[in-house]
């Protein structure tokens, strides 16, 4: 691929960089207007666009999926509320209007700077295992249970973390109670928001198992059908259950008469009469959340160029897979889209091999971000991609900064079990500087299918994150109490200790690639935040085939495929990557809020003032 040198200044930042820049790497971006303040001007009929995907200001700015949950962080923020409340706000009102994503009966992980301490905090509310589940509780006679069937079952339904997640993050860094933060996604729950493309489609796509089970069928398929497009839908319940977790807080949930209810319906999942389909129940019992604790983390941490970079450490692979892809392509001496494919690669190889639970088995997070390991893996990369399958390393302490030949392909790289596309991001940041980066999750489209009667929430199906097995030593098979592993990477980037930048995605396990691949286009190839969001997207994952969007195979395909690469659609319809939300701080106060302008609907970007006061 023909490549050319630039030198572009960073925002905000004195220092300028030399970069490597494929062509047409910034083409088809849409254009923004600078003095966007997240509300379009009126068009000649005066009516306002729902949503725009940039915008500027000061005083503090948000960018999600959704209109709803941008504007419940934004009226937090203007309240007075900071980061912390803001974020919380708007992960409670996605699961409103995002609930086959986002939901109180999901988890998620926060990557937060607390600029009163000048420090990243992480917080993880990662799902768990219940103790009754062993190695072999997601197999049959020796074999894995069919995906799908486990999926859509109370057996996949693992403790919920957000509710803890939300309260634990409240106490530490908000400044708000758990009732005052969920106060607009009550409000929005009650009065309802209006149904976009998207929800129902997603509807549709998951009617079939939706009738299957009486509570959510009477919530989502209202007459049988999806709600459509352009009507405004309610869940009126739901709000009923915002409202008494207000009142009473998480303990309502980890031991209470709502824990109760969702262990009822995990062990009884609510078939409709006469459904031909097997709904395996779960393993969750109500000691299972009494002993549910949201923790914090220390950040996994890499310095990239003259930057640091901060991310979700183990039980999330996302921190370790985005670090070390970085720290490979900075031991490279240039940078295109062929090292990038193969530097995600090799570092996929080595999550799949190493990473699960860090309070079951040994990760070598260190030295898995080491620029010594970085740099061992580095000398893999040659002009062509490498043979399928990559192999992991030696995270061993012991380095060759150019080892003698190439590990054989084939050997064990571990395995990359199937993750639900779905999950949501958000970004937020306060008047005082504080951000948040955070992805909330039920796991796939929809979670298991199973809504809780009379509560209107879906449960998550977050166990199938798992290796189902056999598969010996592998570091993510089920255990008693075990977080499975995520690719979750909510990520907030420091120049010289203040924030630059923060970024994440929904993907499953291409998440990874999208954080790498908006880092790379933003640093490596110079590209805004807004073009780095909308450039088209691959997905390399030690895989014999690169997936990609069509705008992506159509740009560099043939140029990739020269140097060995095989780039097949990604899947879907649309065949989209990711659905990625940023924040870049461009200096003297003032923030730029992104968001994607057209996947998965286009997004929300909003920002507390135009202008400086």
């Amino acid at each position: 691929m023909s490549i050319r040198r630039v030198t572009v200044p960073l925002a905000g930042v004195a220092a300028s960089l030399t970069l490597v820049l494929p062509p047409a790497a910034q083409a088809a971006v849409p254009a923004r207007d600078p003095g966007d303040a997240g509300v379009a001007a009126p068009d000649r009929h005066g009516q306002r666009p729902a949503k725009v995907p940039v915008a500027e200001g000061y005083g503090g700015a948000v960018a999600t999926v959704d209109l709803d949950a941008s504007k419940a962080a934004l009226q937090v923020l203007k309240k007075g509320g900071n980061a912390m409340d803001a974020a919380v706000a708007a992960a409670a009102t996605l699961g409103v209007t995002e609930p086959y994503s986002a939901g109180l009966a999901g988890g998620g992980f926060i990557v937060y700077y607390d600029a009163r301490r000048g420090r990243v905090v992480t917080i993880d509310g990662r799902e768990e295992a219940p103790k009754a589940m062993t190695e072999t509780s997601l197999q049959e006679n020796g074999a894995p249970i069919p995906f799908d069937a486990a999926v859509t079952s109370g057996l996949s339904v693992g403790v919920p973390g957000s509710v803890a997640q939300w309260e634990l993050a409240l106490r530490r860094y908000g400044t708000l109670s758990l009732k005052e933060a969920l106060r607009p996604a009550t409000e929005v729950a009650e009065r309802g928001f209006t149904v976009d493309q998207t929800f129902f489609d997603q509807t549709a796509q998951n009617a079939a198992r939706f009738a299957d089970f009486t509570s959510t069928a009477a919530l989502y398929l209202p007459g049988g059908a999806p709600p459509p497009v352009g009507s405004t839908f309610r869940n009126p319940d739901l709000a009923a259950t915002y409202r008494e977790l207000g009142r009473r807080g998480g303990s309502w949930l980890y031991g209470g008469r709502l824990g109760q209810e969702v262990v009822a319906t995990v062990k009884r999942p609510p078939l409709r009469p006469g459904s031909s389909r097997v709904a395996r129940p779960g393993l969750m019992e109500l000691s299972d959340l009494r002993a549910y604790r949201a923790l914090e983390r220390a950040p996994a941490k890499v310095g990239f160029k003259t930057m640091e970079v901060y991310g979700m450490a183990p039980p999330s692979s996302g921190g370790s897979t985005v670090g070390e892809g970085l720290n490979i392509l900075e031991a490279l001496p240039e940078v295109g889209l062929h090292e990038y494919l193969e530097a995600s690669r090799l570092a996929f190889a080595d999550r799949n091999k190493y990473v699960g639970d860090p309070d079951h088995v040994d990760v070598p997070l260190a030295a898995l971000l080491s620029d010594g390991f970085a740099k061992e893996r580095a000398c893999l990369i040659g002009e062509r991609a490498m043979p399928h399958p990559a192999a992991p390393g030696s995270p061993d302490g012991s380095y060759d900064p150019c080892p003698a030949g190439t590990p054989a392909p084939g050997a064990s790289a571990g395995k990359e079990q199937p993750e639900g596309p779905e999950t949501t991001h958000l970004t937020v940041t306060d008047r005082w500087g504080n951000v948040a980066a955070y992805n909330i999750t039920i796991e796939q489209t929809g979670g298991s299918g199973i809504v809780v009667p009379g509560r209107g929430i879906l449960l998550n199906n977050e166990l199938t994150d798992f290796t189902f097995g056999p598969a010996p030593g592998d570091p993510n098979l089920p255990a008693p109490g075990k977080r499975p592993r995520s690719s979750m990477a909510p990520t907030i980037v420091l120049k010289d200790g203040k924030p630059l930048l923060a970024v994440g995605s929904p993907g499953g396990a291409t998440i990874i690639t999208t954080v790498l691949q908006i880092l790379v286009n933003r640093f490596e190839f110079g590209m805004s935040l807004p073009e780095a969001l909308a450039a088209p997207r691959a997905s390399q994952r030690n895989a014999a085939a690169t997936q990609a969007e069509q705008a992506f195979i159509d740009r560099y395909g043939a140029e990739l495929a020269a140097r060995g690469h095989t780039l097949q659609l990604a899947p879907g319809s649309p065949a989209e990557i990711g659905a990625a939300t940023g924040l870049e701080f461009l200096g003297r106060g003032k923030v730029q809020a992104v968001a994607e302008p057209s996947r998965r609907g286009g997004g929300s970007a909003l920002v507390v003032s135009g202008s400086r006061h």
